[in-house]
């Protein structure tokens, strides 16, 4: 059985003023007592620890970075919404809260999306304050533009360097606490397990990652922030340092994990160019504002682009397909990245994708720069442009960008309550490491909002209500659940050296990545799914008896590492295949090619699946028990999406 959500009763719009007075305070001087662990400094993890110090709370936080200025917040490009109407254009609390349920696929919680919403206003002055650059009009007033899903400019942005900008604010406020003494700051330390002691988050088992020292940290509660598991696929925009260990150590320690194969693939990435890629390059969503997307009308002409024999200025515009625009005039080439992503692939699927690979459409700026001219276009996009013109030796002043939809963010993650407590007390999980606002799909420029709300304006209210209920009492790691939780990080650790087999980790994480991809990426169905299931338990067999990690762990060890790292997205990714294979249904990120409108777009299956599933790990190779938590829709009418 599911625990209580704690979603307060009451109107929509009064619920989260209610419960932040209904909730337990703890006084001033107490504040001092407790001590709060954080693990990652991203937008929501330094957030937090910046928010939680300045309260008075002793603050431990911890990142396997060397700086929490390289957290991966950092690369977020395009912006962060806000329900501000600064345009006057129809803009309001609500419609943001509307446009997130609906661009989720009506997979999320009205409660959670609302208070989002909400709290978003808050969000802007407070990154102000802090002196994040937003771009500005004529005039001084901060400016706006528009993101997928939305009819409206909402979107605050500081050039295509948005995360950079809001990473350095919180990093400027989790520095003065710093300097405070009230955070203790760990650097080049990673998570290898949480530690409960009598069903309550207690602390944590670290290693640092110069001198391979482990550690164990105690506190009266623990707020993990470490970001999504999109590096599953090995492929992705993510940075090739992000995981999923921290929230799968609290996964099999009894932190349920919710909605796992809710995966965003990102529409506007610069294509695969080769086997030897590592990682993707994002091209953020902000472009699709100016740039217009299209392919070729025929096969033929495709095929004399892709063997060099015509260039794309060259094609007529009567030859050109702008398949967004016709096919969903109302939103166009903003419609949401699902949609953009199944409608990309569909075009490269018929035999109509550009570049020598065939996988690949245009997005194409000769309209606006001809309108406002080159300059303009730069001091909105110019270092975008330039990323881009590095990586591919294209000037896209000059000719199309060539993009292609690619593996970007993840929905799904640990399950959490109202108050983003796990389903371990005292474990909180914040920003992309939880589930809880996004639904299917997330809309653009939402995650920047939801790590800054989370850590900002929502954690520091809601951990005071578990501390206050939890004794003063200083905590350290002399109980017998430290020492076990270490005995066994140890032990993993000693395995994964012990094996000396024949392949690296990398290699096990390419083969899963593939199968990934090709199974239970864009598109889904039961066989291929039911495959990948096979494959994935083989490859982990595989792994626990070839793999190969020279070195010790008493000292840097990279190779070790990234071991750790893939042992545990092999278990995830057995599990978002089960996820996806239990969903029958199509709803925004998860495609499953069964369930489709006569059109091809997704189809929902609301009387059967209209709920979050929440799986409970049982036990090593011993299938995870489904939990379903059943959504309600007061505020919003469940409906078909449409953007056309």
């Amino acid at each position: 059985m599911l625990p209580d959500s704690k979603i307060p009763e009451g109107p929509l719009a009064e619920k989260w003023e209610k419960h932040k007075f209904n909730v337990k305070l703890v006084n001033p001087a107490n504040k001092r007592k407790y001590d709060v662990i954080v693990v990652g400094t991203g937008l929501a993890g330094g957030a937090a620890a910046a928010s939680l110090a300045e309260l008075g709370y002793n603050v431990k936080c911890f990142t396997y970075h060397d700086s929490p200025r390289r957290a991966h917040s950092i690369a977020a490009q395009g912006g962060i919404n806000a329900a501000k109407n600064y345009q006057n254009d129809g803009d309001s609390i609500f419609r943001l809260f509307y446009d997130t349920v609906k661009g989720g696929d009506y997979r999320a919680r009205e409660a959670n999306v609302y208070r989002l919403a909400q709290v978003s206003v808050n969000i802007i002055d407070q990154c102000v304050a802090q002196g994040v650059p937003f771009a500005r009009e004529y005039g001084g007033l901060l400016a706006n533009r528009s993101f997928g899903g939305a009819q409206v400019s909402r979107t605050f942005y500081a050039r295509g360097q948005t995360g950079q900008q809001l990473l350095l604010g919180a990093y400027s406020a989790l520095s003065r606490q710093v300097a405070y003494g009230k955070v203790k700051l760990y650097t080049r330390t990673e998570l290898l397990d949480v530690v409960i002691v009598d069903g309550h988050a207690r602390g944590i088992v670290t290693r640092n990652l110069i001198t391979g020292e482990i550690q164990t940290h105690a506190a009266h509660a623990v707020v993990l922030a470490t970001g999504g598991y999109g590096n599953v696929f090995y492929l992705s925009t993510n940075a090739k340092y992000s995981n999923a260990t921290a929230a799968w150590r609290a996964h099999k320690k009894g932190a349920y994990f919710a909605n796992p194969c809710f995966t965003q693939i990102h529409p506007t990435c610069i294509p695969v160019s080769g086997d030897y890629q590592s990682k993707l390059t994002l091209m953020s969503e902000s472009l699709r504002n100016d740039g217009r997307v299209w392919v070729p009308k025929t096969v033929e002409m495709a095929e004399r682009v892709r063997k060099g024999e015509i260039k794309p200025q060259d094609i007529a515009e009567d030859d050109r397909d702008y398949f967004l625009e016709r096919k969903y005039p109302a939103f166009g080439n903003l419609v949401p990245r699902d949609v953009a992503s199944r409608n990309a692939k569909m075009m490269c699927d018929e035999g109509r994708g550009v570049g020598s690979s065939g996988l690949a459409v245009y997005l194409d700026f000769a309209d606006i720069i001809k309108r406002t001219g080159a300059e303009a276009v730069s001091q909105k996009y110019g270092n975008l442009f330039a990323m881009y013109e590095k990586i591919t030796d294209e000037d896209p002043y000059k000719m199309p960008m060539r993009i292609y939809p690619a593996v970007h963010y993840t929905m799904g993650g640990l399950w959490v309550d109202y108050n983003l407590q796990t389903t371990i007390p005292g474990l909180y999980a914040t920003g992309e490491c939880n589930f809880s606002d996004h639904g299917a799909n997330r809309l653009g420029a939402s995650a920047l909002m939801q790590g800054l709300a989370d850590g900002y304006f929502v954690i520091p209210y809601t951990i005071g209500d578990y501390l206050a209920q939890t004794p003063p009492k200083p905590v350290d790691t002399s109980h017998p659940a430290f020492a076990e939780a270490e005995g066994q990080v140890r032990q993993r650790i000693k395995q994964l050296l012990s094996i000396n087999g024949t392949r690296t980790p990398d290699d096990f994480h390419k083969a899963l990545g593939h199968l990934m991809w090709e199974y239970c990426g864009m598109a889904r169905n039961a066989e291929g799914l039911r495959f990948a299931k096979e494959a994935i338990a083989q490859l982990r067999k595989e792994f626990w008896s070839d793999l190969r990690v020279v070195g010790v762990g008493e000292e840097l060890n990279q190779t070790l590492e990234k071991a750790g790292r893939v042992a545990d997205f092999l278990e995830l990714g057995e599990l978002m295949v089960d996820d996806a294979l239990n969903r029958n249904e199509s709803c925004g990120g998860h495609f499953r090619e069964e369930y489709a409108t006569e059109e091809g777009e997704a189809k929902r299956d609301d009387e059967n699946f209209a709920y979050v599933a929440a799986w409970e790990y049982r036990g090593d190779n011993v299938p995870e028990t489904l939990h379903k938590e059943h959504l309600e829709f007061e505020n919003v009418k469940l409906t078909q999406r449409s953007y056309k």
